[in-house]
């Protein structure tokens, strides 16, 4: 399992610099490629740059709006599966994302086995696509 995850490119987008940077070195001891941005200009970048395997999504960002994110990050790189998350959305906020392409959406506080049981399938998804290209 060590070995998948060393693969594993995840990008954390939130911007509470602090959740955001934590979550990242909470992965990064799980032994994945974690990094994050606390804007949507800089996650966008960051996605254009050196394409992560799976982002983390907050859908609350203050100067792009999460669904914006999404939808720009599916059209440029299509096997990069998106995780949303929030602290005040609800159910219908996290069917509307799944909607527009997230693999899954959770709900802060986020439950640590849970995500990385998420990000595992996103991963897994996200090589499925590649490996039918």
């Amino acid at each position: 399992m060590d070995k998948i995850r060393n693969k594993i490119k995840i990008l954390i987008v939130d911007d509470e610099v602090e959740f955001a940077s934590t979550l990242a070195e909470r992965l990064e001891l799980r032994r994945f490629q974690a990094t994050s941005a606390n804007c949507g200009e800089d996650a966008l970048a960051c996605v254009l740059s050196s394409p992560p395997h799976v982002v983390i999504l907050d859908i609350e960002i203050p100067d792009l709006n999460g669904y914006e994110i999404l939808e720009t990050i599916k059209e440029t790189n299509p096997a990069t599966e998106v995780i949303l998350m929030t602290g005040y959305g609800s159910i219908n906020t996290g069917i509307d994302g799944v909607r527009q392409g997230a693999f899954d959406f959770l709900m802060k506080p986020l439950c640590m086995t849970t995500l990385l049981d998420k990000i595992q399938q996103a991963w897994q998804k996200s090589q499925d696509y590649n490996n039918t290209q």
